[in-house]
């Protein structure tokens, strides 16, 4: 199922190397939440956070909690 949106527009990871096939896309969603999908797969699923569930993410990401 396609649910790409093109309103949306999507990063790549900065710390994802031109050659690496494991790279997300993260974009800006209305209401300050985050999409995030495979780079590999435009046209797959998307995770949607909300504001406070995306600022927990970061916060694990910078805690080390993921690594």
């Amino acid at each position: 199922m396609d649910q790409s949106n093109p309103d949306l527009t999507w990063r790549k990871s900065t710390l994802s190397g031109t050659n690496n096939d494991n790279c997300v896309e993260v974009a800006s969603l209305p209401g300050g939440g985050r999409a995030v999908r495979d780079s590999k797969n435009p046209d797959g699923p998307m995770l949607r956070f909300t504001p406070d569930e995306w600022q927990a993410f970061i916060g694990g990401v910078k805690d080390g909690e993921f690594g």
